[in-house]
């Protein structure tokens, strides 16, 4: 089986991102939504980013259009029963992925590889609610996507060889470079990330630095492109705590222990970037 056909479900910032670099990759791409308004803006941010890209000379016109042209939005989660490999990029939480697995095993044909773009979630456990686990793997891309070239490719228990080089080869396709990754809390790239930007954090909380001095220290000292505080905000700071919440669940060791400080941040609406203000305040 090749992979000619992707559904990407989630048009939100990572998922929007995936549809994009997988449009300009030549795939014939469906974005899908439950919620229409976020559907819109997607397609909105892809051809606003794509407008950016012709005006610096990084693409061309013609390539901006063969991508919109490769782009489709999907309005009916039953459109993946055309797809070879569904992509999902929703909300971090376990009860709605399961959800959305079971409707998909049942939606799509045997051949179709079901992936999910999440970022701690176990992959294992994710794929046992379908009837077909050796064809569940997990395809963790960085934000921004269209910028990021990593990807993290997860195999659960279940996964089968096949499934992986499918998924490698067409993480390759797209221009990215993958890590083959173990199914565990937070796979690799958050399991060193995440205990960093939380020792930040409670190197703040404890009065030891700034935020701004300790993003300093981290940009001039390790030659970090961005201080752990200021990546934070742009993560999430909401999205930080949930990851070390899964880390200190799963492996049940206080170094996992998510920051007070960065709990009373989220209780306080302070998510970072997206409402405005984090570490930092955003106008």
């Amino acid at each position: 089986m090749t992979i000619k056909r992707v559904m990407v479900i989630g048009a939100g910032q990572m998922g929007a991102g995936i549809a994009q670099v997988a449009a300009q990759a030549g795939f014939e791409v469906l974005l899908h939504d439950a919620n229409g308004t976020a559907l819109d803006e997607g397609i909105q941010r892809i051809e606003k980013l794509l407008t950016r890209a012709v005006q610096k000379t990084r693409i061309t016109d013609e390539e901006k259009a063969s991508t919109l042209n490769n782009l489709k939005r999907a309005k009916k989660l039953e459109d993946a029963r055309t797809c070879d490999l569904v992509i999902e990029a929703i909300v971090e939480n376990m009860d709605v992925k399961s959800k959305l697995f079971r409707e998909l095993d049942e939606i799509t044909p045997a051949h179709t590889i079901l992936a999910t773009n999440t970022s701690s979630l176990p992959i294992t456990e994710i794929a046992a609610v379908t009837n077909r686990p050796e064809q569940v793997i997990g395809m963790h891309f960085m934000n921004p996507v269209p910028v990021m070239k990593l990807v993290e490719v997860i195999r659960g228990i279940q996964t089968n060889d096949e499934t992986y080089e499918k998924i490698s080869q067409m993480a390759e396709e797209l221009g990215k470079t993958s890590v083959e990754v173990a199914d565990f809390p937070g796979f690799a790239a958050n399991r060193i990330l995440m205990p960093m930007i939380n020792e930040a954090i409670y190197a703040v909380y404890e009065g030891v630095a700034s935020p701004e001095d300790i993003d300093t220290v981290m940009k001039l000292g390790m030659n970090h492109p961005m201080g752990p505080l200021q990546l934070a905000d742009f993560i999430g700071l909401d999205t930080c705590l949930y990851i070390m919440e899964v880390l200190y669940d799963g492996f049940a060791d206080s170094k996992y222990r998510p920051c007070p400080l960065l709990r009373k941040y989220v209780k306080a609406g302070w998510h970072g970037k997206k409402s405005g203000r984090g570490f930092y305040v955003y106008s």
